[in-house]
């Protein structure tokens, strides 16, 4: 067997962040990932210049083979009605491909790893676990995801107790003549809210490439509105019309609709394993990374990995995002105070959309970056 001082589960932004952060602490780490790298991975796929600041990507070096799309504009609207465009004037988020960020991140780290390796077992012995009767750590690291092995060993772990936002999406390369026909603009992604305020759409455009989608709490009426909101994109020319390649779905929490307990003895979880998407967008990868960072500076500093140590990291965390509020309330990212027919009105304006929506709920430009050695 062999033995490390924190395992890691999940190679995504969150893991890869958290391993490449303690390079350099003398912990010794192993990142473990059930898929190969690169792989797909259901997402929207922006972030905003904050991640890349965190991260010290460089720009010239990512954008060298990969997709990197410079966002200068939204498209905004309610289902039904028309949208309204706004132009910031610069370049205020980037289009990728997750596929190649993951890849990108991971590969930038010097940890071990296993990839193509399901967790088949968990054991606790000693104080230690033992993961597939192979490898073992007093710590392990749940950064798998929704529903991350190592989540279901903290509090109730993943189950219909949850508030879960369900979503499915597909990005393809579009042909040539799918591309020529296409109106959404790469540097203009559209976001469009469900009426019922309860999710939304997005029609993301990078190059060639193209990612429809739709989010939504219930998922019970999330096909009927997918199909909705396709049908009707198709007929103004927003997508193609023979879009046919298949939607892939996924899951994940609203950091204040969820109720996981984010450490225990030996335990932690950061980003979408921990429930730590953004309210109001849904967005997961700054939180992701960010947790990552605050996880990795409570790692170095804790004289043991008892939950007691530990509790420090869940301290970060309502430091950074908040306290997490208490409340059964319907509604995806529209707050409270937004009601048919306000929110019908609010989604026509220029200001509101621009900044509300966009600067403050999608984009997050009130928060300063978290530093990487924070």
């Amino acid at each position: 067997m062999e033995t490390y001082d924190l395992i890691i589960v999940g190679a995504g932004p969150a893991g890869s962040t958290l391993a490449k952060a303690l390079e350099d602490s003398g912990k010794r780490a192993l990142l473990i990932d059930k898929q190969d790298f690169p792989r797909d991975k259901t997402c929207a796929g922006w972030v905003t210049p904050s991640v890349m600041e965190t991260l010290n990507i460089d720009l010239v070096e990512y954008g060298n083979g990969r997709t990197l799309q410079p966002i200068r504009r939204f498209r905004i609207g309610m289902m039904g009605q028309s949208a309204v465009e706004n132009d910031h004037g610069s370049v205020v988020s980037y289009g990728i491909r997750r596929c190649e960020f993951d890849n990108y991140l991971l590969g930038h780290t010097n940890t071990p790893r296993h990839l193509g390796t399901p967790v088949k077992s968990i054991t606790r012995k000693d104080g230690n676990w033992l993961i597939n009767d192979t490898w073992v750590a007093p710590l392990l690291v749940g950064a798998g995801g929704h529903f991350c092995p190592v989540a279901k060993l903290i509090g109730d772990g993943p189950g219909s107790h949850e508030t879960v936002v369900a979503a499915k999406e597909v990005e393809f390369e579009m042909t040539n003549e799918q591309a020529s026909t296409c109106e959404a603009q790469g540097d203009t992604p559209e976001l469009w809210f469900c009426r019922d305020l309860k999710g939304y759409a997005w029609v993301f455009r990078k190059g060639n490439y193209l990612n429809v989608g739709l989010g939504r709490e219930d998922n019970h009426k999330l096909t009927a509105h997918l199909q909705e909101f396709v049908d009707t994109m198709k007929a103004t020319g927003r997508i193609p019309a023979d879009l046919s390649s298949r939607f892939k779905g996924h899951a994940y929490l609203l950091y204040d609709h969820a109720g996981r307990p984010l450490v225990d003895d030996g335990l932690l979880l950061i980003g979408d394993a921990a429930g730590l998407a953004y309210t109001q967008s849904g967005e997961g990868i700054r939180p992701a990374v960010e947790s990552a960072l605050l996880a990795a500076d409570v790692i170095r500093r804790a004289p043991d990995f008892s939950a007691t140590s530990l509790q420090a990291y869940g301290d970060a965390i309502a430091n950074r995002f908040g306290h997490r509020e208490s409340t059964t309330e319907e509604g995806f990212q529209i707050p409270s105070w937004i009601k048919m027919p306000l929110a019908s009105t609010l989604m026509r304006s220029h200001w509101f959309t621009r900044k509300v929506v966009t600067e403050k709920w999608f984009l997050h430009q009130e928060v300063t970056p978290l530093a990487a050695n924070s």
